[in-house]
């Protein structure tokens, strides 16, 4: 799956994922990886709040009014709430998401990934976590399990920096244009946060039509 902590709509499809597996009688033979993508790769670490509002910012990106922009946040968190989530906006703080990202590989390597991106969308969406400040992404990846020492060397260097870019150029690669996007089975693709019955029927599709093997998200 491609998503960014930034994209609401990223955690929305995290959960109706996690609603389709659920349901999927194969769910122990799926390998589940979480791919970089960056909403706003200029974005910078942390983005001053205190001169907009989420919703002026949201109105300025897409050249509408800010009513229409609280609209749109309301409906986001709407949809959310169907889904168990609770979005906060008026606590978000904006950020770069690229070490987020390279945490996330480090994560990977450690079979932390699922509970560290999990940590990091609901610090950002339900918490005002400031998703781009190094001490914040030390504090949550400490949290789920990462080693402190690990984390802060993966921080104040490049280290995974090459990974994060390949994930992104893989994404122009194949044709993502926007996030969430799953890839099951390196063959089948939805795009979008889904409803979590498409999702399961295109799990049981490439599990009826692969060949028999380990049907993972992806596999390196």
């Amino acid at each position: 799956m491609w998503s960014d902590i930034a994209c609401p709509w990223c955690y929305i499809g995290k959960r109706r994922l996690e609603t389709a597996l659920a349901h999927f009688a194969n769910r122990d033979s799926v390998d589940l990886v979480w791919h970089a993508f960056e909403l706003d790769p200029a974005a910078p670490a942390v983005r001053d709040t205190t001169q907009q509002s989420y919703a002026e910012r949201l109105a300025k990106k897409y050249g509408t009014s800010v009513a229409r922009a609280e609209a749109m946040i309301q409906r986001v968190a709407d949809t959310a709430a169907e889904e168990g989530l609770r979005f906060d906006s008026s606590r978000k703080q904006p950020g770069n998401t690229f070490n987020a990202h390279r945490l996330l590989h480090l994560a990977h390597l450690r079979g932390l990934q699922g509970l560290l991106k999990e940590r990091l969308l609901a610090a950002y969406h339900s918490e005002g976590a400031a998703i781009g400040d190094s001490a914040t992404l030390q504090r949550l990846a400490v949290e789920v399990g990462l080693d402190a020492d690990e984390v802060d060397s993966v921080l104040s260097s490049d280290l995974y920096a090459r990974e994060v870019r390949d994930d992104e150029a893989e994404a122009g690669a194949i044709g993502v244009d926007g996030v969430p996007f799953f890839v099951i089975g390196r063959r089948y693709a939805v795009a979008g946060a889904q409803p979590a019955e498409l999702l399961l029927q295109a799990l049981n599709k490439a599990w009826d039509e692969l060949p028999p093997q380990t049907l993972v998200a992806d596999r390196r």
